[in-house]
């Protein structure tokens, strides 16, 4: 049973680092809170709860979770402290024995968070209370973590302080990529049913809800828990009244259907915008890599989006520097992705994962080398969402605007994500969350976005 009165009048911190997947995990842990009566605790305001959402795909990404949990136990001195998410579970140990952290809890038990925060600050706070009467100098720290068996699956439809909404339609992955950790901190792939998505994104769509983002670990394996399919949940999802505009948060190019993209192009509020993992150029390293696809394959299903949907805005992963990536390999690679008619590239170093298979392959690239290659990508990168930016320039188009702080420029994105920037002259408080038509202009300053006008 939750104890509701350790949660009263408590105010909360949250931390997320990583995917939107957590994003949205962490906005509907804050969301469970609220209705409890915790409040999010203002800046500079010391917190009674810090909630720390981690995340492990690279070294660097762990380095980040703990500099995240040492800072939040410092600011907060006194502060019941739980982490959870991937390098939480990785990681359960090094992470219950930093010192100030509570509660570790794995991905499991993320599906009981508010149970296992109950369970453990109540202890907590009776133990303190014990502590002050007998004169003791020193808590228990509690930790909860299973690194195995990870079979649940949390639901999470949720905004946070964002205007889109970020619905959670599977979790895990059963594919064993060589340099991949996933599938041992999320599990096995799985999801729940289309009829209980359709209601979340109904119940998103009453909330005043206009866009909706689709994340999940893999979700193109959607379907393996329930026997359906993920182009039939997006057939459902279309239908649901209210909601303007789905986005695809990232679907694996072997998983990316003719059908899928088929009934995008004619679909009500799928938008022409896709996210299409690569990884590599290369044939070989692709390979190496246990991908389960060629790099012809891939250019097949980019060039059907665009027969398709000429406008689409599509958005590709890259690692660089992966063992086995030699200087031809790479040259192959960076040949390919400047052929391609992509929009942008999401560049990520490789980075050493223990225990992962990567670690046989006997070629390793530098990091000195891991950085140019890095360089490389990310200039061509900036030039191909350039160059498709400028093509919009005079166009009108509709555009969801996002709330501005006072005086500030708005922003928002057209159906194939351009980004828009609207004025602080013509920036309107009832804009936010709305669909308005507008006219595309020149770039604004850094080139982030298209400057617009009302129509």
């Amino acid at each position: 049973m939750i104890n509701t009165s350790v949660f009263q009048n408590k105010k909360a911190a949250y931390y997320t680092l990583g995917c939107k997947l957590n994003f949205s995990e962490t906005s509907t842990f804050g969301q469970m809170l609220q209705e409890l009566g915790v409040v999010a605790a203002k800046e500079g305001e010391k917190a009674d709860l810090c909630l720390i959402n981690t995340c492990s795909v690279t070294e660097v990404a762990d380095h980040k979770c703990r500099q995240a949990i040492h800072r939040m136990v410092r600011n907060n001195p006194g502060a019941f402290v739980a982490v959870t998410g991937c390098y939480a579970q990785l990681e359960s140990e090094r992470v219950s024995k930093i010192e100030g952290v509570d509660l570790v809890l794995g991905s499991n038990e993320k599906a009981d968070l508010i149970q296992f925060l109950s369970d453990a600050w109540t202890a907590k706070e009776s133990e303190a209370e014990h502590m002050q009467q007998t004169g003791q100098d020193s808590l228990h720290r509690y930790h909860s973590v299973k690194t195995k068996n990870i079979k649940s699956f949390a639901p999470s439809c949720s905004r946070g302080n964002r205007t889109r909404y970020f619905l959670k339609v599977q979790d895990g992955c059963d594919y064993y990529c060589t340099y991949c950790t996933i599938p041992y901190a999320r599990g096995n792939s799985r999801n729940p049913t289309i009829s209980s998505l359709v209601a979340q994104a109904e119940q998103a769509a009453a909330e005043g809800g206009k866009e909706i983002v689709l994340t999940g670990v893999n979700i193109g394996d959607f379907g393996k828990t329930t026997g359906e399919s993920f182009v039939d949940l997006v057939k459902a999802l279309d239908c649901v009244d209210g909601i303007e505009r789905y986005r695809i948060s990232s679907m694996e190019p072997d998983l990316l259907t003719d059908e899928l993209i088929d009934f995008c192009a004619q679909s009500r509020a799928f938008m022409p915008h896709f996210h299409v993992p690569l990884q590599s150029g290369s044939d070989e390293v692709l390979r190496l890599m246990h991908r389960r696809y060629d790099k012809a394959l891939f250019a097949r299903k980019i060039a059907l989006i665009k027969e398709r949907m000429p406008d689409a805005f599509i958005g590709v992963d890259v690692m660089v520097g992966c063992r086995g990536e030699t200087p031809e390999c790479f040259e192959e690679c960076y040949d390919f992705l400047n052929g391609v008619d992509v929009t942008q590239l999401h560049v990520f170093p490789y980075s050493e994962r223990p225990g992962t298979a990567a670690l046989r392959i006997p070629y390793v690239v530098s990091d000195a080398d891991k950085k140019l290659r890095s360089k490389r990508l990310l200039e061509m990168s900036e030039q191909k969402r350039i160059d498709f930016y400028a093509r919009y320039k005079g166009t009108e188009q509709e555009v969801l605007f996002e709330k501005a702080s006072h005086g500030r420029a708005m922003h928002g994105f057209t159906k194939n994500y351009v980004r828009v920037e609207l004025s602080p002259r013509d920036a309107k408080e009832e804009y936010d969350n709305q669909l308005i038509r507008v006219r595309l202009g020149d770039f604004n300053h850094d080139k982030s976005a298209l400057k617009a006008e009302i129509v």
